[in-house]
């Protein structure tokens, strides 16, 4: 892991064990994140995360609306993957990028609590994941 990777973890992990955010914690993963953060910020504000959670398994997604005209909307676990083109491009082909801003909205909407919850059967979580 490198470090980069260990400083972002340590300050999500403070973001969330107090499911807040300030701004040196900002001010860190801005530095870490650049654009992407900024991208991801919006996201959140505009309440554009939705946990997916799936009943009774208690498995589940997360689903971020992107920021273009389209309002494309990319599922993703925020540590590990995203649908979307520059996680494929830029953080997993080129390595120019730790993650994208779906993953990063998604991780900050997660830590703060500030997302749309969804409740779905196993089966409809299943059908949503095999179009992945």
């Amino acid at each position: 892991m490198s470090a980069s990777s260990l400083v972002a973890e340590a300050v999500w992990k403070e973001i969330e064990s107090t499911h807040s955010v300030n701004d040196d914690q900002l001010w860190t993963l801005h530095f870490l994140f650049g654009k992407n953060f900024e991208g991801a910020t919006r996201i959140v504000d505009q309440r554009g995360v939705s946990k997916i959670s799936a009943h009774p398994s208690g498995r589940f997604i997360f689903q971020v609306t992107g920021e273009s005209r389209r309002k494309d909307q990319y599922l993703c676990f925020p540590e590990n993957f995203c649908a979307c083109y520059s996680f494929f491009y830029d953080v997993v082909n080129r390595g120019e990028q730790l993650c994208c801003k779906h993953q990063l909205a998604a991780r900050l909407a997660a830590s703060l609590g500030s997302y749309v919850e969804v409740k779905v059967s196993d089966e409809e979580l299943a059908v949503l994941l095999s179009k992945v």
